[in-house]
């Protein structure tokens, strides 16, 4: 589940290898950069945390970081 702390969205997520950590993480970035949108994250093997802000609004949480959440989410619910 996403927590909101300091002003960010934060998850993180696990899984089987890194290739299927490394596999999400393209996604997510697709998805990130058709909202021009992009995270701050971090991978060491098999684990990803991600943390959202929009920094143009002044380092806070918006909408869109709400948006790519979701999105999120859907492409870890969407691993097989």
């Amino acid at each position: 589940m996403w927590q909101e702390t300091d002003k960010q969205l934060h998850r993180k997520f696990q899984f089987d290898d890194f290739s299927a950590a490394f596999a999400f993480m393209t996604r997510v970035a697709l998805a990130a950069e058709k909202m021009d949108h992009h995270p701050l994250w971090t991978n060491v093997y098999n684990k990803v945390e991600i943390w959202l802000s929009t920094h143009d609004a002044g380092n806070t949480v918006t909408e869109k970081d709400h948006e790519l959440a979701k999105q999120i989410d859907s492409i870890f619910s969407a691993k097989a």
